[in-house]
């Protein structure tokens, strides 16, 4: 999955659970993207069934769709976490750690959360 894909999952993520229904509009406001952008990105994620679009244009993820889009939320909750301990602004972690989200390898993102769990939140504040 590319990036763009990536996130796109992950902002239809986040707006379900700030609206009952997700539709592309909304999804453009949030990224700052045309419609047809959106519209064209949400007919691909179609396609590979990472959502489904009903008759009315609700947007939701699918079982696949969800999963990925979960996984990379949770990599921007920590690295966040992660960059803001290191004494890093909200926005610039925030900023950040979105960029990186999509690029940090399995094995290093599961070393950084192991090192959490060990460390606890002041594991985060020694280094």
């Amino acid at each position: 999955m590319q990036e763009s894909g990536e996130m796109y999952l992950e902002n239809i993520l986040i707006l379900s659970g700030e609206k009952k229904t997700v539709r592309s509009i909304d999804v453009a406001e949030r990224m700052g993207f045309s419609k047809p952008s959106v519209s064209r990105a949400m007919n691909i994620l179609r396609t590979k069934g990472l959502i489904s679009i009903d008759s009315f244009g609700a947007i939701t993820l699918t079982d696949e769709g969800s999963s990925i889009a979960n996984a990379i939320y949770e990599r921007h909750r920590i690295l966040t976490e992660v960059l803001m301990s290191l004494g890093v602004s909200e926005k610039t972690a925030a900023e950040d750690a979105c960029r990186i989200e999509h690029y940090l390898s399995d094995e290093t993102f599961e070393a950084v959360k192991k090192h959490i769990r060990e460390r606890g939140s002041e594991g985060l504040k020694q280094n």
